[in-house]
């Protein structure tokens, strides 16, 4: 569970609520069904003129991401598991490692590890994978663009219905209370296209390229440590060369681990 993201936009909300209480504008306010169908249904239809549908049909998966990221294998197991890997196909040979690839969960190092067995070229195993990465970074590119995308039409709608609302006070003119009232009510779209948007789907947005960034980086030292099994690099050199991709802060873990084990 991505806690941040619970915690995010439960302070979201806290923050607006007990800030129009101290401000001493009702809560009740809120109660606009008007303003909800304007930003809410207004995003969606923008978000459907904006991007095909096999591109929107992601959408609950993304929003699942981002209230439970994938799980990838540790860094520092995966460190472990290649030079466990180099020291098998060292003494066994690289056709030893069959067995181990059906034990790995991961489809993509599964994959390569699998290529790396059957014998294929080097560079063709590497062009492959590379390929494989630069198309997922597509896809978590899209998936991001969807909500800054959705980022900024909201608040640009809450503009549209503060307008809409201020069409309808300028009926109540007569009436002082009915005016206030209505004027108030205007202002809520406003409210609620740059919360969603600056406080929800923005963020969002960011949140998934961060993801991105880091399963990026755990397929290129997949990639790294596949090659270099491939190319018969002693353990010792497969670690140093996967350590790169391991913080100092994780290596000095790593450290303690070893020296209690």
């Amino acid at each position: 569970m991505e806690l941040s993201t619970i915690i995010g936009i439960g302070l979201g909300f806290v923050a607006v609520g007990v800030g129009m209480v101290l401000k001493g504008a009702s809560l009740a306010v809120l109660i606009n069904p008007a303003a909800f169908l304007i930003i809410l249904a207004g995003t969606a239809a923008c978000l459907l003129n904006a991007f095909p549908m096999e591109v929107l049909k992601n959408f609950p998966t993304l929003v699942k991401m981002l209230f439970k990221q994938p799980e990838f294998m540790s860094k520092s197991d995966m460190l472990k598991m290649f030079v466990e890997l180099s020291q098998t196909a060292r003494r066994e040979g690289i056709l030893a490692l069959e067995s181990r690839v059906e034990e790995v969960p991961d489809v993509f190092l599964k994959t390569g590890l699998s290529m790396v067995i059957d014998g294929l070229d080097p560079d063709f195993v590497g062009d492959v994978l590379e390929a494989e990465i630069q198309g997922m970074e597509e896809r978590h590119r899209v998936g991001a663009l969807i909500f800054s995308q959705a980022g900024s039409y909201a608040p640009t709608l809450g503009v549209l219905g503060a307008v809409v609302g201020l069409i309808a006070a300028l009926g109540n003119l007569n009436d002082i209370d009915a005016l206030g009232h209505s004027i108030a009510a205007a202002f809520v779209a406003t409210l609620l296209g740059i919360f969603t948007g600056y406080v929800i789907w923005n963020p969002f947005a960011n949140k998934l390229k961060i993801m991105s960034k880091k399963e990026v980086d755990v397929r290129k030292m997949m990639v790294e440590g596949i090659l270099s099994l491939q190319a018969g690099d002693s353990p010792t050199a497969i670690e140093a060369k996967l350590k790169v991709f391991i913080s100092q802060t994780e290596r000095e873990q790593m450290k303690a681990k070893t020296e209690e084990a």
